[in-house]
């Protein structure tokens, strides 16, 4: 199978398990098909997939990765006083490294909103509906929502990051508050300690809640940065030694590097 043709099996098979969505007529462009796809993905609930509808479904995803241009953490240059700490604009999906973070829901299953541009859909679209299921069998064995300024680490499957760790970070509604900046920091600190307890080396952030969630670009990008010195200068026996502040637009490039240069 070539790519186009692994999407229309995924989505024939999508929808033969929801009958409801079959009036969907699969597009003729590679985009479309895409999107239709990546839209059926997304709302699927946590169930488990056939072994040949996994097998199709990885190696389209490894597939689409790999066209993009995968990015080797390795090759990355460190940015200012602290050899340990590095910036990168990009897509964090194409990363590899020991963890990429993703900001997620407290019900911690990815985001539900069909191609929705939130960091928690594209790491769940790329990393495949195994994922989902993952973090499912995590919430049921807790048994309680994901709490505010903690994480939890599952798999990267598909991703070229051999794990992903899921922080839920502060929801901002108007004033920026005292304990908006301690649950923010208590995120950092819970994705690095996983990262160490893991024997993680490398370890790329996403800007946690600065999207949907309303925290201010300037504080989250100053608190992320004191909160990983300082746990990389009181932690300096453990694995890690990369930690990579992941950027997607100009604003927050030029944030963080006029705070690590």
């Amino acid at each position: 199978m070539n790519a186009e043709e692994r999407m229309t099996w995924l989505i024939r098979a999508l929808q033969d398990e929801t009958p409801e969505y079959k009036a969907y007529k699969i597009p003729s462009d590679f985009d479309g098909q895409w999107n239709l796809l990546r839209s059926l993905l997304n709302i699927r609930p946590p169930e488990p997939a056939s072994q040949e509808f996994l097998n199709i479904q990885d190696e389209l995803l490894k597939e689409l990765t790999a066209k993009k241009g995968i990015v080797n953490c390795r090759d990355l240059k460190s940015v200012g006083r602290n050899q340990k700490l590095y910036l990168w604009q990009g897509d964090i999906t194409v990363l590899k490294c020991d963890a990429i973070v993703n900001a997620a829901n407290n019900q911690l299953l990815g985001c539900f909103i069909p191609c929705h541009n939130c960091i928690d859909n594209i790491i769940h679209t790329m990393s495949g509906v195994q994922l989902r299921l993952a973090c499912h069998e995590i919430m049921r064995r807790q048994g309680y929502l994901e709490r505010t300024g903690t994480a939890k680490i599952t798999p990267g499957y598909n991703l070229p990051a051999q794990y992903v760790i899921h922080t839920v970070g502060p929801i901002v509604d108007g004033m920026l508050l005292k304990q908006h900046k301690d649950l923010l920091s208590s995120c950092y600190r819970a994705c690095l300690d996983l990262a160490a307890e893991n024997n993680l080396k490398s370890v790329a952030f996403c800007c946690i809640s600065t999207g949907v969630f309303r925290f201010p670009k300037q504080k989250a990008a100053e608190i992320a940065v004191e909160t990983v010195e300082k746990y990389l200068a009181e932690n300096k026996n453990n694995s890690i030694q990369q930690v990579i502040f992941n950027v997607f637009s100009d604003d927050n490039f030029d944030i963080y590097y006029n705070l690590l240069k």
